[in-house]
């Protein structure tokens, strides 16, 4: 079974300023660049998730000792959660339905009363990060639906339940590849495209070194700036001029450094959208 630590994080106030939703956010960033990958907010912290295989401890306590604002201290707990029946735990403790823009609803398979919109989309997300209700997410999710996609060949790289390319192929993508570094997020995605009726969606376990020889006329990258900015070479030469890419996982003040990572390869900014704490949608094309 796929055992995890889960990490407990409690925010304790210090002085008035920041919300704990914005730091909570923050460190969610912050934790998701030493491979955490799953994360619920609350009123008083943060519950984050990491496989055993890859938690690391100095690590960890470095990333809290460089939490960037002094309105809180930060008190952390982790225990073991042994593999299990990750939907049920989504289920009795996570996992609610949302809607985006009024046309996409985001659902799992054991909701009830789902409303209706334009598209329907089932994730029973086990431990794979991307149910919609990030920011980041949802997004990405909102560009896609005022995009034209039929026809076109997306690239969906770290695509988590496969969300973002289950969209992608609702609305005429094709082809469709997704791909997943996390073993597991990769089955999870597998089994997410089934759900929604696309095995068309092409499934594929690696990171961006599966990239040459692939095309994409729109490239969809929500992981984070560190990573985004490493391997954008890699994302950009799936594109022909004009082709188009979104990238997220990062904030707005994140920008101009990841546009200095795209001006060299010829990717121009034609927009950006915000959400939550700042959390942003950069939309570039390819000159």
């Amino acid at each position: 079974m796929n055992d995890y630590i889960e990490l407990r994080l409690d925010f304790h106030r210090l002085n008035e300023g920041m919300e704990v939703e914005t730091a909570t956010d923050i460190m969610a960033a912050m934790l998701s660049e030493i491979g955490f990958e799953s994360f619920t907010p609350d009123a008083t912290g943060l519950t984050a998730y990491i496989r055993s295989s890859d938690f690391n401890r100095n690590e960890l306590n470095d990333t809290i000792a460089r939490f960037p604002f002094n309105d809180f201290s930060i008190t952390a707990s982790d225990k073991t959660i042994e593999g299990q029946d990750w939907n049920s735990e989504w289920e009795k403790h996570y996992f609610q339905p949302i809607i985006v823009d009024n046309r996409c609803v985001i659902h799992s398979s054991f909701h009830t009363d789902i409303p209706a919109c334009d598209y329907d989309i089932v994730i029973d997300p086990k431990m794979a990060f991307g149910t919609g209700h990030h920011a980041t997410t949802s997004l990405i999710i909102a560009q896609l639906l005022s995009s034209e996609l039929a026809g076109k060949a997306v690239i969906d790289m770290g695509t988590g339940t496969g969300i973002l390319a289950i969209l992608a192929a609702m609305k005429g993508a094709s082809p469709v590849t997704a791909i997943e570094i996390d073993p597991a997020a990769e089955i999870n995605a597998r089994e997410n495209v089934d759900a929604n009726g696309h095995p068309d969606i092409k499934v594929m376990l690696g990171d961006a070194s599966l990239l040459p020889g692939l095309k994409a006329d729109m490239f969809i990258a929500n992981i984070n700036r560190n990573i985004i900015t490493a391997d954008l070479p890699a994302y950009a030469a799936t594109l022909h001029p004009g082709a188009e890419m979104l990238l997220s996982g990062f904030y707005e003040t994140d920008i101009p450094v990841v546009l200095a990572a795209a001006a060299p390869l010829g990717l121009v900014e034609t927009g950006h959208t915000v959400k939550g704490d700042g959390w942003t949608c950069l939309r570039l094309r390819k000159d």
